[in-house]
């Protein structure tokens, strides 16, 4: 049996751009390619055109992201 989730934790690549503070949801696939600890997204339509996130998965990638950056 799959992961159970709850549909107000996903987000989608606007969402995600949003919550890390990029402009421009394209930036997200730049990031994706650019930082190999980026989350995968926990759903993806065949093409990947459609990509859901899990919201705990992306808001703890940029606390640790920016975590780092403040050392």
């Amino acid at each position: 049996m799959g992961k159970k989730v709850d549909l107000d934790d996903l987000l989608d690549v606007a969402d995600v751009a949003e919550l890390i503070g990029l402009s421009n949801p394209k930036g997200v696939s730049t990031y994706q390619r650019r930082y190999e600890d980026f989350p995968a997204p926990i759903w993806a339509s065949r093409g990947g055109r459609c990509q859901l996130w899990l919201r705990t998965d992306v808001e703890k990638w940029d606390r640790l992201r920016t975590e780092g950056d403040a050392r």
